[in-house]
């Protein structure tokens, strides 16, 4: 399971200030997908037709924030080879779009079976055309909450897609009080410079809303331009803990050690192949 979080975290509302301020905690629905090979061209045009025109409508009545498609940096035997995430304020948006989606599908289905031009040989159903194109059995959803973060307030370019850096740790029961307040005072300083100066374009911190999984209790995300942002903000780390005295830096490690489980700690990148934000309300 581990191995297939890696797509699980599409980063909902990066580069996206304004949908930050429509909502301060939102929800992001992930779907995972395990594409076959060889099928990547053919997948992409089914977003088009399919999900991409129901997300874009959405996206333009305010209901949907963002949506984008990522894929992983790095390639890990077994994980899904594609995310859709789609972010939305809450439950109530989630029912929209999934209502939504549900009838196109099937509109497609229906167009699909639809009775050929006179001399033309019947095409495929939509559903042998998906079953060719993905293995449906390796299908995972998940639903996100945000619970923290933090956005540069400069708007995305419109041919952004950027990188993301997932951090997923493993808090003790009844520490996130105790391990926020660690986090805001030794790591957000921090990021919150990498923001303001344009290196990266924003960090968060979230956690499953609907518990499906339990190798993990939390995640923080930071995302960027390109990958070269993250050698910027590993060097400001090292420059941040190396202004302090041996005796704090020991301090740091030993508190956030204390307040998550170090031996689950996991991290993985991914890569935006599509990435839509809604424009700022005026």
């Amino acid at each position: 399971m581990r191995k297939r979080v890696v797509l699980m975290l599409a980063l909902a509302l990066l580069w996206c200030a304004a949908a930050s301020a429509q909502q301060a905690q939102p929800l992001t629905f992930v779907t995972d997908f395990t594409i076959r090979p060889g099928k990547e061209a053919d997948y992409m045009e089914l977003v088009k037709t399919v999900g991409a025109p129901v997300r874009d409508k959405l996206m333009a009545e305010g209901v949907v924030f963002g949506w984008g498609i990522d894929v992983p940096l790095m390639q890990v035997p077994g994980q899904a080879t594609h995310s859709v995430w789609y972010t939305v304020a809450g439950w109530d948006g989630v029912q929209k779009v999934q209502t939504a989606m549900a009838a196109q599908i099937e509109k497609m289905r229906a167009e699909s079976k639809a009775p050929p031009a006179k001399g033309a040989k019947p095409g495929k159903s939509f559903d042998e055309r998906t079953a060719e194109i993905f293995d449906q059995s390796k299908t995972r959803q998940w639903v996100f909450r945000e619970l923290d973060n933090n956005f540069t307030s400069a708007a995305p370019p419109p041919d952004l897609l950027p990188y993301s850096r997932i951090n997923l740790i493993t808090i003790q029961p009844g520490k996130y009080g105790e391990w926020k307040a660690a986090w805001d005072k030794y790591n957000k300083p921090v990021f919150d410079k990498l923001i303001a100066s344009g290196v990266i374009g924003g960090v968060g911190i979230g956690t499953e809303e609907a518990r499906s999984a339990g190798e993990f209790t939390h995640y923080v995300f930071v995302s960027a331009p390109n990958l070269g942002a993250f050698d910027k903000v590993r060097d400001a780390f090292i420059a941040d803990r190396n202004a302090r005295s041996a005796e704090e830096r020991a301090a740091i490690a030993a508190l956030f050690n204390s307040l998550t489980d170090p031996t689950m700690a996991r991290q993985f990148m991914l890569r935006a192949i599509v990435f839509k934000v809604a424009p700022p309300k005026k």
